[in-house]
């Protein structure tokens, strides 16, 4: 009797390990979001600055060509627009985590308004809740592009624990995003010939 008591427990462990394995992954890939809405704790993200040697329009369609345009070729494993309208879009971003070995998947929607700010706001991810924005002025380098934004857990400490550990890696993803945005926009403005 005690060797099936035994193994009954060695099967709920190993049951109970693959869970939270399960849960762990559907987390980091965003396929289980998470939002209960218990122990609300919010962080800030950002500020990012990026000074752009280019008009803010020119920044500006850099940032919404492949959200409100047709997505280029080298950006389609990586953005996948759902839902397309005039001003916003519901797009799907693929990263790579996990050393390449997993993909997180955030769903979006994003808001044009033309010229000066581009807006972010979660759906489906690894948190409950994220809203970002590019706020783009005039300067005297030519633009100015502020990024910031809030992200949200549940479940209090852990959710605030959870939330550090995404928030880095999405802020690294963000500025790499800018650096694109920066290199693709001061090209378009460079003098030709």
């Amino acid at each position: 009797m005690s060797a099936a008591r035994g193994l009954r427990g060695v099967t709920r462990a190993a049951g109970a390990g693959g869970a939270l394995a399960g849960l762990y992954l559907g987390l980091v890939t965003g396929a289980v979001p998470v939002d209960i809405g218990v122990g609300r704790r919010t962080r800030p993200l950002g500020p990012q600055t990026l000074d752009v040697a280019a008009a803010r329009e020119t920044v500006f369609d850099v940032v919404a060509r492949p959200y409100l345009g047709r997505t280029p070729r080298a950006m389609r494993e990586k953005l996948r627009v759902l839902e397309r309208g005039s001003d916003m879009v519901l797009a799907a971003h693929h990263t790579p985590v996990a050393g390449g070995r997993l993909r997180a998947v955030t769903v979006e929607t994003v808001r044009f308004t033309r010229p000066g700010r581009i807006d972010f706001r979660l759906v489906r991810g690894p948190v409950p809740q994220v809203t970002e924005s590019f706020v783009l002025e005039e300067s005297e380098a030519g633009t100015r592009l502020v990024y910031e934004g809030e992200l949200g857990t549940d479940l209090w400490r852990l959710g605030e624990w959870w939330g550090a550990a995404v928030a880095a890696r999405w802020e690294t993803t963000v500025a790499a995003s800018l650096d694109s945005v920066k290199a693709e926009a001061e090209h378009r403005a460079a003098p030709r010939g």
